[in-house]
């Protein structure tokens, strides 16, 4: 069975059904072998606040040491989102095998007319990977209710319930105090049930449980939102019966603060955790689609809410931000209440109603009828991506824009920032001179692009494409349900007759022709990343443990004489380090890495190059820009909450690395479907953090982590396919010196430079802006014959 094959069944799967209950999950789960028995689980319900609830415990979780598996609803353009193991998604590999082994019990139960629904076995699917993953811990976010929700098939250790509204009344039942008890059956046996509910819910769920409090003055954990850090994270207060903490979060309001706390006594629950640990898994959690703020002029807010509770806590706010008008795009189902929803909000100078590609979406004229009377002015478009770059064009630099009413619309407007146009050069018929006269004449050359599209976008460019004289292919093979891959092949003067005709195309490919016509610019970077040759960084680790040079330069002057050295070999910048990432190492103190680099970094920056501090850790980050750094190397991608804001502040430029880990964990192991594709998507989420914490895409810099939780092959594979990279709008630099992905190449114990001096040349003709090495002379020389020798390295660096 192919992949696409396995999604398309568990597509097909009902959505409801009449039955209710846990016995057909169960069953499912006896068919796997129980696989919920090898780990704990943690169910989290509610009717607002589930979702980043059980996002904040799992990131606790996991900056407490423990694999953590997660499972949340819905995704926003795929299942496969939905589940995922240490923020990894499900891999497609895994979706198959577990179809291949549930199909006969789906089998047994519909000849018994008793057929599961696709949450029901998407359930299935998420305990029976966290099962072959080994992890230590569950955290289920529940569908509907809890009585009779899938999840609660499992036995759980400690559970939740965020807070109580009136939803699925038809489900259950027709009061707060009905739906209270539905959902504090999720209550487990030896613990009590924490909940962030009050008045007449929190009465209901105190007559059937034992129960911790999240709130006020009143309640067990007290949990108090103090301002904002930022515009972007705000500070928060919790406070328990002999323990206390402050944080800050990236997800926004009172209600969120409220959200932490029942995440922090849910990972006290489970383990013993120190306040400064849970302080920092809440402040590095995120989710995507809750009040997620993408642009500060104007203010872009994309948010989910889609029931009124959650729509009157949204309101609140909005309106503790300064605005001159605010412009609405608005999407709903139709099977929820959106006039009131509507009705929360304040007022609006212009509606845009729009509607997903859901076949249960409302209709743009119901949504306009509700806006009349709210709204100045009402325009129906039926595309929220049009609807979204309509409302951003209206808006002015003091104006807010708003995304709100369905996350299905929240994941479409969400395209504008994440959708990538990747480069697909084929080498193979340049290496063979299919395309003589090409490089000669770029008007002539074949250019191949691939985008990830909607399904109506995608019908579109294909039509228009083709009217130009292009090739456009375009597949759902593999694909999330809701996407298209849309390759283009064409040449430049094809491509801009595209562009032009995209601009006014409507369904928001405006933007992608914004983005085409990107991509056919030529690349152009500031210095010390102008050079015709891809620019050469130097490694000096003034460690006493580093792979390959520990030791060697850890006196102050040692490590000036070889940063002089590295300066006249060629070095373009000098990347300075004081900790450690080869495998096994032992972190440092910030203190420890503070001496160790600071005093080198005073003494480099007075010569004549660019400096760059290799840190994970904001705090040494902030010493080495006062020393003098120009640069921040973070292997880690950002996992210090607090290294984008210092970066920002200083007005640095980053370096952002793909990792599992840092140091590197040899343990660590991630099964990648593509491993190119995979590291894009998290890369732009890297970027996208980045921006909202004021960093220009213009500073920021990508490695796609060579060695960094990827095998010897899937690191080669990134180095050949580097190209690919350009895609994010950023430099590209590859650190491979030395490293052990040339183990086989090599031998043991043998000399790891000539294949570093081969992948070098290799990465410069795939496009490469700056290569991390430690033999800056003998790499220098590489480049500048791969520079001299070769015209397709300039084509393909301006791809």
């Amino acid at each position: 069975m192919q992949y696409h094959e396995s999604a398309d069944y568990l597509q097909s799967l009902q959505r409801r059904r009449p039955k209710l209950g846990t016995d057909t999950t169960a069953r499912m789960l006896s068919h796997l072998g129980d696989p919920d028995d090898s780990f704990d689980s943690v169910q989290i319900a509610g009717s607002n606040g589930k979702g980043s609830t059980a996002r904040m415990t799992e990131s606790v979780l996991r900056a407490a040491g423990l694999d953590v598996g997660l499972f949340t609803s819905p995704g926003l353009n795929g299942f496969r989102e939905q589940i995922t193991v240490n923020g990894g998604r499900i891999p497609k590999e895994r979706v198959t095998e577990f179809v291949e082994q549930i199909d006969p019990c789906i089998d047994q139960l519909t000849a018994e007319d008793d057929k599961p629904t696709h949450f029901e076995v998407l359930t299935a699917l998420a305990l029976y990977h966290f099962d072959v993953e080994d992890v230590d811990v569950a955290v289920l976010e529940v569908g509907i209710g809890s009585r009779y929700d899938a999840t609660s098939a499992v036995d759980p250790v400690a559970s939740a319930v965020t807070s109580i509204s009136l939803e699925h009344t038809d489900l259950l039942g027709d009061t707060i105090e009905e739906i209270a008890r539905d959902k504090a059956q999720v209550a487990p046996r030896d613990a009590p049930l924490v909940t962030g509910t009050t008045g007449a819910a929190l009465d209901a769920v105190q007559e059937t449980t034992d129960t911790i409090t999240v709130g006020g003055d009143d309640a067990d954990v007290t949990a108090i939102e103090n301002g904002m850090r930022s515009a972007v994270e705000n500070r928060i207060a919790l406070t328990g019966p002999d323990w206390a903490l402050e944080s800050n979060l990236k997800l926004l309001g009172q209600h969120q603060a409220e959200n932490a706390g029942v995440a922090a006594t849910l990972a006290r629950q489970l383990i013993d955790v120190d306040t400064e640990t849970v302080s920092e898994g809440l402040r590095a959690a995120t989710l995507p689609g809750r009040f997620e703020i993408r642009s500060i002029n104007p203010m872009v807010v994309l948010d989910g809410s889609h029931n009124p509770g959650a729509m009157e806590t949204l309101t609140t706010l909005i309106e503790r931000y300064e605005y001159d008008d605010l412009h609405v795009v608005f999407a709903a189902m139709k099977d929820k209440e959106y006039e009131r929803m509507i009705a929360t909000l304040p007022a609006v100078e212009t509606a845009f109603t729009a509607r997903p590609e859901v076949d249960r979406a409302a209709s743009t004229g119901s949504i306009a009828g509700a806006f009349t009377g709210q709204a100045a002015q009402i325009q129906q478009v039926e595309s929220v991506s049009e609807a979204t770059e309509r409302a951003i064009a209206a808006a002015g630099p003091d104006d807010f824009v708003l995304v709100a009413g369905s996350l299905y619309a929240v994941a479409e407007a969400r395209d504008r920032w994440s959708r990538l146009v990747v480069p697909k050069e084929n080498l193979t018929l340049a290496s063979t001179g299919e395309i003589a006269g090409a490089e000669s004449n770029p008007e002539i050359r074949q250019q191949v692009l691939s985008v990830t599209l909607r399904r109506d976008q995608a019908g579109v460019v294909k039509q228009e494409f083709e009217d130009c004289g292009g090739t456009c292919t375009c597949s759902t093979v593999g694909m999330a349900e809701k996407l298209v891959d849309t390759t283009l092949s064409g040449t430049r003067r094809q491509f801009r007759q595209l562009i032009d005709r995209l601009a006014s195309a409507g369904l928001g490919l405006g933007r992608l022709a914004t983005q085409l016509k990107a991509r056919l610019s030529e690349r152009s970077f500031p210095p010390p990343l102008d050079t015709e040759s891809a620019a050469v960084m130097g490694i000096l680790n003034v460690t006493p443990d580093s792979f390959y040079d520990g030791g060697e330069y850890n006196r102050r002057d040692l490590a000036v004489n070889h940063a002089k050295q590295m300066i006249e070999s060629g070095a373009d910048i000098v990347d300075i380090g004081g900790e450690s990432t080869r495998p096994g190492a032992d972190p440092v103190s910030v203190e420890t890495e503070i001496d160790r680099v600071v005093p080198v970094i005073e003494a480099v920056s007075s010569l004549d190059t660019t400096v760059s501090v290799d840190t994970r850790k904001a705090a040494v980050a902030n010493a080495a820009l006062e020393a003098g750094a120009d640069i921040v190397n973070d292997v880690s991608g950002l996992s210090d909450p607090e290294m984008r804001f210092v970066v920002a502040d200083h007005d640095a430029s980053v370096i952002l690395m793909h990792s599992l880990s840092a140091p590197v964990d040899p343990g660590r192991t991630v099964t990648y479907d593509d491993v190119v594709d995979d590291v894009l998507r998290d890369l732009t989420e890297q970027i996208l953090l980045a921006e909202q914490a004021g960093i220009d895409r213009e500073q920021v810099i990508v490695d796609p982590g060579c060695g960094f939780g990827k095998n010897a092959v899937e690191s080669f594979e990134l180095v050949d396919r580097l190209h690919e990279f350009h895609a994010l709008g950023c430099p590209v630099l590859v650190g491979h010196s030395r490293k052990s992905m040339f183990a086989d190449m090599s031998g043991a114990g043998a000399d790891r430079l000539p294949p570093t001096l081969a992948t070098t040349a290799l990465a410069a003709e795939r496009g490469a802006d700056a290569v991390r090495v430690h033999d800056v002379s003998e790499n220098n020389a590489v480049l500048r014959t791969v520079s001299a020798t070769t015209a397709g390295t300039s084509n393909l660096r301006q791809q």
